[in-house]
């Protein structure tokens, strides 16, 4: 009896990691729609990626939650646009992080826990620190390995790194630049797939690359081109992180779970266009913008998807969609019911080739606060409507995106029932924050919201190497 139950128990773990893929989703810092070369990029190389986008399916129309980093990740993690989320823009202040999402958030995270997943956070977390309700253990995630704070996470030379509640130093003190932190979460992911590839396991690695500082061990491929020395770092980060990618992916078919493995690959927001790397990559593409924008430069992703034997080899999909549809598409994937509200819709019927069953949003939408301009845009079937100033109303630039990818033409003066359309949607997406833009003005104040949630506030410290003036 003892024996049919071991047996009983064996199978039904072996059924289920069988009938639930793994899914490993990979998210970079900084990264251009235009800085991979299957969207277009001549100077630097991305073979890995390259082959995974020709094996599997690129996305034209995929969009970040937002145009910077933490409200971005926000987004991603709890399935809501910037009008509804609770983060909405960068906010240091914070001890070893930034604004922590509440306790009771639904996450991705948790999702994929209640659903039987293994959950690993490996890289930048953004979201709050071990210290408070954005601690990434307590918001689904049995593994947390990286940095919880992204201001430190801009340094990749840093003292130490965090291992779930754990402070792991690093061979790095005294300025000294010996482990690349970047090198050591792809090692960390290695390990947990090793560790977990029995079970079904649910990987967000997160990436800090492109995102400055320029630091890289060596410039690899690059060393010897006549061009800066920051862009030869830029273009050598890049390809260490593509080269890596494709470690992970030779590595899970080395164990037999390409095939019950999905990967999807993406960046946070648009390029950072740092020391002229804009121009010098053209990091964009056709399209306007760069990070913090609201134009597609600054907010559209690169996104491809990775599923062999299951995603279409070598397919394009210009389905509109956007960072909160992660939610509701692993939900469906993997039958776990989200709880909450989303802003998202499931992709799945896309992803499996399903186009003719693929819900279609009505609007995507969002709004930032940096800068000290809160701007905010919708992306309406083939219009874009973008307000660079909402303190001075909604004044709406009108875009064509079938005919003026590059959001160069504005034409609110040729189609005015278009931007009340654009207007009503605007007003209906936005749901006033205390924390973000009380009496719509974008100054947040740090110590007011660490009072309100508990968290003891933490000011910035003065830099110790400002030089004396002379007497």
């Amino acid at each position: 009896m003892k024996l049919f139950l071991v047996l009983f128990v064996a199978l039904s773990s072996f059924a289920l990691a069988k009938e639930k893929p793994n899914v490993i989703y990979i998210l970079c810092d900084d990264l251009g729609y235009a800085e991979v070369g299957y969207n277009g990029q001549e100077k630097i190389q991305t073979p890995e990626l390259d082959q995974l986008a020709s094996k599997g399916m690129r996305f034209t129309n995929h969009y970040c939650g937002n145009a910077v980093c933490a409200p971005s990740r926000a987004s991603l993690m709890t399935g809501k646009h910037p009008g509804h989320a609770f983060i909405r823009a960068n906010s240091p202040g914070y001890p070893d992080g930034q604004t922590p999402i509440p306790a009771d958030s639904e996450t991705l995270g948790k999702l994929m826990k209640r659903a039987g997943y293994a959950t690993a956070c490996i890289g930048k977390w953004g979201l709050g620190s071990f210290h408070d309700s954005g601690n990434p253990n307590k918001q689904g995630f049995d593994h947390f390995y990286g940095y919880t704070d992204q201001r430190l996470a801009h340094n990749y030379y840093p003292e130490y790194l965090w291992r779930n509640a754990q402070k792991e130093m690093l061979n790095n003190k005294n300025g000294e630049e010996n482990d690349y932190s970047h090198d050591l979460m792809t090692v960390d992911a290695l390990r947990f797939i090793e560790e977990k590839k029995d079970q079904p396991f649910f990987l967000y690695l997160a990436y800090l690359i492109p995102h400055v500082k320029y630091q890289v061990p060596d410039l690899a491929q690059y060393k010897d081109k006549d061009w800066p020395k920051e862009m030869k770092i830029h273009a050598a980060m890049t390809s260490r992180m593509d080269r890596d990618i494709g470690t992970i992916s030779r590595r899970l078919e080395e164990l037999g779970l390409a095939e019950n493995t999905l990967i999807i690959f993406n960046s946070d927001n648009g390029a950072h266009g740092k020391s002229n790397s804009e121009k010098f990559f053209n990091t964009s593409g056709e399209l306007r913008g760069v990070k913090r924008s609201m134009y597609d430069g600054g907010v559209r992703s690169p996104m491809i998807a990775y599923w062999p034997g299951t995603i279409k080899a070598g397919s394009v999909n210009d389905h509109i969609s956007a960072f909160w549809d992660m939610m509701p598409t692993l939900s469906e994937l993997t039958g776990e019911a989200f709880k909450g509200e989303t802003d998202g819709i499931s992709m799945l019927p896309t992803l499996l080739g399903n186009d003719n069953e693929q819900k279609e949003h009505k609007y995507l939408y969002w709004e930032l606060y940096e800068s000290n301009k809160p701007n905010c845009a919708i992306r309406f079937g083939k219009w874009k409507g973008v307000v660079l100033d909402r303190r001075k109303g909604l004044n709406i630039e009108l875009y064509d995106l079938s005919g003026d990818v590059a959001e160069s033409k504005n034409v609110a003066s040729q189609y005015p029932e278009v931007v009340d359309q654009i207007r009503k949607m605007m007003l209906e997406a936005h749901v006033k924050s205390p924390y973000w833009d009380k009496d719509n003005k974008p100054l947040y104040n740090a110590k007011a919201a660490c009072a309100d949630t508990g968290v003891e506030y933490v000011p910035k410290q003065k830099s110790k190497n400002k030089k004396t003036k002379k007497k």
